[in-house]
């Protein structure tokens, strides 16, 4: 027989946040070791539960759950969901311009197949949350990254999102707040953005899924809330403000001028259509958490335990020499850069494969977020203060040996050429 291959499709596919780094954690933990995983927001194991409100509607929900929703979801969550778009400032919304799915990652997928033929460009952001440029790439598109600046707290580069557009780009993806890198945008960027897809008639691809985790008195403010003339898809769920991961309830809303926009629609409706609805029992919670009590308020506010580790996680990580940070504002990341002189990194998976070998904790390289360079990774705060103590101390004595042995190399490689110099 002759080998079966996967689809070619799956070429330019990359999501490393489940990668071999945690393919070989999960052989490490078969052989008995402890791993500490700051790889995911995943955040039950963590003690992150969802509020009880919610746990119960959906027990209580449980006898009419067994059948079919509507394509789009069931009526009293997606109400619930144009109710919060008002809430945001966001108009024109109605009941048929809301889509519910397994979590925002599916309409994700199911946005980005009924945009894009063969060979489209969407614009998404460098570093992204991979899914975005794996989405794009199943679906026959071809992702093109703009740059967010490091130097201005990682701000996207409007110049650098300009100049990559091209009569092929269909849409801008913007990821606010961001993953991986705890970013807010202002309103004044924001607008910037609603203008260049305004000029060059694109959709706007809105992943706002962490609008409610913000630290420090940060306001988010809904990109669908500043325009009524540009196509703005916005995704959200419950997945991290809500702690319900599992759930799988996510939304997309369109907004905007939907006037020129029929025939996307349609397609969009036909996609829904063809997975005949998404998970009923975790469509339940939607209403009853959107309308609680919201007590991730608790969790971020000054000495809540998100806002304390979060704290915690950027103290202990900037203290390692070589290792610079920008604080994250929002979510459950950051985006460290780790010197090039100091760190001469090659690989970075393999570097991190290293990592997790050496001192049983799991993160994720730079380039698995789709970032131009082998020198950054994210770190997820989610684990209690003791293990993030843990785990940034592992990782401070792995760098300083990884140090060391540079040092010594360097130094080696600097005596043979002064030899040879003297010799010459």
């Amino acid at each position: 027989m002759k080998p079966l291959c996967k689809s070619t499709k799956l070429s330019n596919v990359l999501y490393d946040v489940r990668g071999p780094i945690v393919d070989a954690a999960r052989q490490m933990e078969e052989e008995g070791q402890k791993i500490i995983k700051l790889n995911i927001g995943n955040m039950a194991p963590f003690g992150f539960d969802p509020p009880d409100e919610v746990v119960q509607d959906m027990i209580r929900n449980l006898p009419e759950s067994a059948g079919y929703s509507d394509s789009k979801g069931l009526f009293a969550a997606r109400k619930a969901v144009m109710h919060y778009t008002q809430q945001q400032g966001i108009a024109g919304v109605t009941l048929d311009d809301i889509y519910l799915g397994n979590g925002a990652s599916e309409l994700i997928v199911m946005a980005t197949n009924a945009l894009l033929n063969d060979g489209d460009e969407l614009l998404l952001p460098a570093p992204d949350y991979p899914l975005w440029t794996a989405a794009t790439s199943l679906a026959g598109g071809k992702p093109v990254h703009y740059l967010c600046d490091e130097t201005r707290g990682w701000m996207p580069d409007l110049a650098d999102m300009r100049a990559k557009i091209t009569e092929r780009t269909r849409g801008i993806v913007v990821i606010n707040p961001n993953n991986p890198t705890g970013a807010l945008y202002s309103d004044e960027l924001l607008l910037g953005i609603v203008q260049l897809a305004r000029e060059h008639d694109l959709v706007l691809l809105v992943d706002e899924v962490y609008d409610k985790v913000l630290y420090d008195g940060a306001k988010h403010t809904a990109m669908a809330s500043l325009s009524t003339d540009v196509l703005t898809l916005t995704f959200n769920s419950l997945s991290k403000a809500y702690r319900s991961c599992g759930y799988r309830a996510g939304w997309m809303v369109v907004s905007g001028d939907k006037t020129q926009a029929r025939d996307y629609v349609e397609g969009l409706n036909m996609l829904a259509n063809l997975k005949l609805g998404s998970n009923v029992p975790g469509q339940w919670a939607i209403q009853t958490a959107l309308g609680g009590y919201q007590s991730i308020n608790d969790l971020i506010k000054e000495g809540g335990r998100l806002k304390v580790q979060r704290d915690l996680a950027y103290e202990l990580i900037t203290q390692i020499p070589g290792v610079t940070c920008v604080k994250p504002q929002a979510a459950l990341y950051m985006f460290p850069r780790l010197d090039p002189e100091m760190y001469p990194i090659a690989d970075d998976r393999q570097f991190f494969m290293e990592v997790l070998r050496a001192t049983r904790v799991m993160l994720v390289q730079g380039t698995g977020f789709n970032y131009p360079d082998q020198q950054h990774f994210r770190i997820v705060f989610l684990p209690h203060k003791s293990d993030l103590r843990e785990a940034i101390a592992r990782l401070a004595k792995f760098l300083e040996q990884y140090r060391l042995r540079h040092a010594k190399r360097a130094a080696v490689l600097d005596i043979s050429l002064k030899k040879e110099a003297a010799r010459a």
